[in-house]
């Protein structure tokens, strides 16, 4: 007869730190459509800020869907105290 052991070992996740955050913008304002100008990826939330005070300096429109993107790791607590990267290597 074969035995498994199954052994439960707790996770945190957390940022990856090791790769950038992006931050983007979409215009969506607009009656009939969306405008879609865009204000392209940047890795910090200034640029996108500044370019939605733009696009409302020019064209009026005061809609917009901002998104946030960054990766995501799985991390043991052995992973957090030997400073490892969660990923089988180390820091």
């Amino acid at each position: 007869m074969t035995r498994r052991v199954f052994r439960y070992v707790p996770f945190t996740v957390g940022q990856d730190e090791t790769a950038e955050p992006e931050y983007a913008s979409r215009c969506v304002s607009g009656d009939e459509a969306e405008c879609g100008a865009a204000s392209g990826t940047h890795h910090h939330p200034g640029p996108v800020e500044e370019w939605q005070r733009r696009h409302v300096q020019e064209t009026g429109h005061r809609r917009y869907r901002r998104t946030f993107a960054d990766y995501a790791v799985f991390r043991t607590a052995e992973d957090w105290t030997e400073g490892g990267t969660g990923d089988g290597g180390t820091a």
